[in-house]
């Protein structure tokens, strides 16, 4: 078995360890499976936690469960002995042990000698335990305090460690996500809510949305390997690249994001499948005549909507998706007090928040407050837009296409330190190459945001002044 996936990896460029994430990660889809299969909701909660457990451990080996274990019965201890502050408790907890597996593993630097590490998946379970029992601190307080989100998600009752397992390291999306709420898996679990038999017919099949989600991945990984050999992320650190005219970078840096973006596309396709054929995926119906099933809980990226997006602000809304959302619920939103409206201090502390998340490479730390400062700026144009005169349409198509070519521009310049090779071999994550590959564009991604964020302050936008006008 081991001679046959030194073939296979080589064959592909990629070590061992990776074909061997590779193939148990392709293998939830049958595993998840086999969950419809299983009679009763102990024994579905067991066969969710035995599955995850050991594909982690044919992954990461055996110490990657008990780096999992670590968060999970911190954060269940918080539950059961604390439950008025077991939310703020988790939080801390959970991110502190992962900002000290990021230190420890740094992060990408298996990644960076042909490994990986299970830091990833690490990732997708920290939130998990932080949101279950933020849910379960929601459930003591007064519905009228409550957004729409906590209403519908808190938890009156704590769930038993069975539960608990199932849901922290139920295979579906244990390794890559797509994040969802514990009251979603117990329902799922136990034939409840949407999952329940309704007058709109049977369960619905999973077997096209799957095969579609197949084939966009069997898409997205062909136009990686197609791309891939002619964009390398080498080149950035290459003494010929900065010997190339200002347009040529731009355009090369516009090319090695959408180059590596198929990478992500791949993998969250192979996550959406997973979560689909289980039933997790599933979330409704449509208002179609006949309905027909929607399973936007498992879709974590809109591979159209981010790559042709129209403003900056829409790119959390279209890329990995449920951990934006989480983000909001979870961060944005609860730094916001009663009565107040957000700001950019909730904006840079949620991007703050999800850079650490991400790993303490100084590329992921510069690439989320570059991408808080990207959103302020497309805010600016935005609010510009609105504020043209309904009559005034040219121009106010003018104000839309701005916006369109700025998120394109700062986009790519700002994910640069994000990015991965190919080969998996190296990373642009360090401050002096982000820093340089910014640089050979004399910085143009991090100037005009920031003269758009001061131009909104000297020029800002006043709509009820030109409906003034136009009443009169």
């Amino acid at each position: 078995m081991e001679l046959d996936m030194v073939t296979m990896a080589a064959s592909i460029g990629v070590s061992v360890p990776v074909i061997r994430f590779l193939l148990c990660f392709v293998t939830t889809i049958p595993v998840s499976f086999l969950w419809r299969l299983v009679p009763g909701p102990l024994a579905k909660h067991l066969y969710s936690a035995f599955t995850g457990a050991l594909l982690s451990y044919l992954s990461f080996g055996f110490s990657s469960n008990l780096h999992f274990l670590v968060p999970m019965l911190l954060g269940y201890a918080a539950m059961v002995l604390y439950r008025p502050k077991c939310g703020i408790i988790t939080f801390f907890l959970g991110f502190g042990f992962l900002i000290g597996c990021h230190v420890y593993y740094m992060s990408g630097d298996a990644w960076k000698q042909g490994g990986i590490d299970a830091t990833g998946a690490l990732m997708v379970l920290t939130l998990k335990v932080i949101s279950c029992a933020m849910n379960y601190n929601d459930g003591l307080l007064k519905e009228e305090d409550l957004r729409e989100a906590q209403k519908k998600n808190r938890l009156i009752k704590l769930p038993s460690l069975v539960e608990y397992f199932g849901y922290c390291l139920c295979c579906g999306s244990h390794f890559a996500g797509p994040v969802y709420e514990m009251k979603d898996y117990l329902d799922w679990t136990e034939g409840k809510g949407i999952w329940a038999h309704s007058d709109k017919g049977p369960s619905p099949s999973p077997y096209v949305a799957t095969l579609r989600a197949l084939v966009q991945a069997a898409f997205c990984m062909a136009m990686f390997l197609y791309l891939s050999p002619s964009h390398p992320l080498s080149w950035f650190t290459d003494p010929a690249y900065q010997e190339w005219g200002f347009w040529r970078k731009l355009s090369y840096q516009y090319m090695s994001g959408f180059t590596m973006r198929w990478k992500y596309y791949f993998i969250w396709s192979i996550s959406e499948a997973a979560m689909i054929i289980s039933g997790l995926g599933f979330s409704g119906w449509t208002e179609s005549s006949p309905p027909k099933p929607k399973w936007d809980r498992a879709k974590v990226v809109d591979i159209l909507g981010f790559e042709l997006a129209k403003s900056s602000v829409l790119l959390p809304l279209v890329w990995n998706i449920q951990v934006s959302t989480w983000l909001r619920h979870y961060v944005y939103e609860r730094l916001v007090k009663k009565g107040k409206k957000p700001g950019f201090f909730q904006l840079l502390a949620t991007q703050t928040v999800s850079a650490v998340w991400h790993g303490l490479y100084p590329g992921y730390i510069i690439f989320f407050v570059q991408s808080a400062l990207m959103i302020a700026g497309s805010r600016v144009i935005y609010q510009w837009e609105k504020a043209i005169p309904t009559n005034m349409a040219l121009v106010k198509k003018a104000f839309a296409v701005m916006n369109f070519a700025y998120t394109l521009l700062v986009l790519n310049y700002s994910c640069v330190g994000f990015m991965v090779t190919p080969s998996l071999s190296s990373k642009v994550l360090s401050k002096h190459e982000t820093l340089a590959s910014y640089g050979s564009v004399y910085y143009i991604g991090t100037i005009i945001p920031i003269a758009l964020i001061i131009l909104g302050y000297i020029i800002p936008a006043k709509p009820a002044r030109f409906k003034a006008r136009k009443e009169q």
